[in-house]
């Protein structure tokens, strides 16, 4: 997947697509097996907002069970299953555990309730009771104070920026075009239609393109884009997670209890050869376009959860690898509580433009669906196919065959390989090295202090494949450190 110059793109689409995280990509994967023309363009980096900094995980959400979202828990399920199989090298079965306690809530009996309903959702029974002897027994740090044992069941986990950044491939494979750092500065407006969108490349050039539909599906800033204020209000929800070694939080599984502040549900699992713990939710007041950051109240918050459920596990907030935060953009239905707010997607349209936003990882397929739908009520040229995928991405075979077979020996401690770098720089539209540190791979989080002692070790290949010069080589290790130092070094509890 090469990046387009600009001047290389077509003048005219019949579809182009703002916005380049996992609803874009939905879009843009389910267009082009339609045989629809379509162009994705991102101001960023592919995956470089939410859809890169999610709980990286494909689940139903069993606690929208508690406020009745019923086709919400219900649609999710349907679609953890469907990537269970479809996708089983990017979507893995995650086992969870969730311990019950004396005198508690919520107890067993309205666990028990809400996993029969889930698994029959699921059409397959996967939760079990288990007693206090046999929980610690599966995961012998959990606090052990008035357990009364443990509800198991089965969800899933992905890595969010590689499921975005696969569906772009195969959507190129299959004809279409993404282009990344590439910001829409407007849309372009002919007789009370929306006719395309005037672009710049982050080199300062611009140009005009032509479509016949617009989809705006820019998270966040939805909205932008549209007159009339016909895009819903949405309410930002800020939710931040940390990494911590896997050797000093070893769980085996997924382990879900209530936070003892708010009884809010957090979580622990191992994930990339590390754990990931999070995470909160609030709303959250940043200034649009800034990074979103963990603030020392989320790091105080949950460390006190982390130390109320593994309390001899004696971790700080400054034991973590990095931490890293995202913002969702909720459908703000006037909830009092931010978990009472509705995980549903929200649809809008104006003449030649159709507005997308809202919605989970997991029901990107269904998000993409209903908006290709609605594009398709303005020009039914655009009616798409319901089926799956046919295009192949099997990376490893063809890392294999571009790479020396020393490079592919995985760097310690992690999923990744040098030939895995290289390949990225190659094929997936790097323009950063922070694209290939933070979201190509995870190397900046999993590994401690951002990676900076691999980095030497990366220079050449770098160079080489992006043909770098040794100056440009030492601006772009400078700007990854600063990126890492502002968004992911842990943030200290007070």
């Amino acid at each position: 997947m090469k990046r387009p110059d600009l001047a290389q793109l077509a003048s005219k689409y019949d579809l182009i697509i703002v916005g380049g995280g996992i609803t874009g990509a939905g879009i843009l994967n389910e267009a082009a097996r339609s045989g629809v023309k379509a162009l994705l363009l991102e101001k960023d980096d592919f995956a470089s907002g939410t859809s890169g900094g999610s709980s990286q995980l494909v689940h139903g959400g069993l606690r929208y069970l508690k406020s009745g979202q019923w086709r919400l828990t219900r649609d999710s399920v349907h679609e953890r299953q469907r990537l269970l199989t479809a996708m089983p090298d990017l979507v893995e079965p995650l086992p969870f555990m969730m311990p019950i306690y004396r005198g508690e809530k919520p107890g067993k009996a309205a666990i028990k309730l809400g996993l029969w309903l889930y698994d029959r959702m699921a059409g397959a029974k996967t939760s079990r009771w288990v007693d206090a002897a046999e929980a610690l027994n599966l995961e012998e740090g959990i606090r052990d104070k008035g357990l009364l044992g443990a509800m198991l069941y089965d969800d899933a986990c992905t890595n969010d920026a590689r499921l975005v950044l696969t569906l772009i491939v195969q959507a190129c494979a299959a004809g279409a075009t993404a282009r990344n750092y590439t910001r829409v500065e407007a849309v372009l407006r002919a007789g009370g239609r929306v006719r395309g969108v005037a672009v710049r490349d982050a080199d300062g050039a611009t140009r005009e393109l032509e479509a016949t539909v617009v989809v705006d599906a820019t998270g966040v800033q939805a909205g932008r884009l549209s007159e009339g204020g016909k895009a819903p209000k949405l309410r930002p929800l800020r939710g931040s997670h940390f990494f911590f070694a896997h050797q000093v939080l070893p769980v085996k599984q997924a382990v879900s209890w209530m936070h003892p502040r708010d009884r809010r549900p957090v979580f622990v699992y191992p994930w990339e050869n590390v754990t990931l713990y999070g995470t909160t939710d609030l709303d959250h007041d940043g200034p649009a376009g800034v990074p979103p950051r963990m603030s020392r109240a989320e790091a105080d918050y949950l460390i006190e959860g982390l130390v109320h459920q593994f309390p001899t596990a004696g971790l700080k907030a400054a034991d973590a690898l990095s931490s890293y935060s995202a913002v969702r953009s909720v459908v703000s239905r006037g909830k009092a509580r931010v978990s009472d707010e509705s995980r549903e997607s929200a649809l809008w349209s104006e003449p030649g433009l159709v507005g997308v936003t809202g919605g989970k990882l997991t029901t990107f397929r269904l998000t993409a669906q209903r908006a290709l739908r609605a594009a398709a009520r303005q020009d039914s040229a655009l009616s798409h196919s319901s089926a799956e995928a046919t295009v192949s991405t099997k990376l490893s075979s063809v890392m294999r065959t571009q790479t020396r077979s020393a490079e592919e020996i995985a760097i310690a401690g992690t999923r990744y390989s040098v030939a895995r770098v290289r390949f990225a720089a190659r094929h997936e539209q790097v323009v950063h090295l922070d694209d290939i540190m933070l979201r190509r791979t995870r190397l900046g989080l999993v590994l401690p202090n951002g990676a900076r002692d691999l980095l030497p070790k990366l220079e050449p290949v770098c160079r080489q494949e992006l043909k770098w010069s040794e100056q440009r080589w030492r601006e772009e290790e400078r700007r990854y450190l600063q990126v890492w130092a502002r968004d992911h070094a842990p943030v200290p509890a007070g």
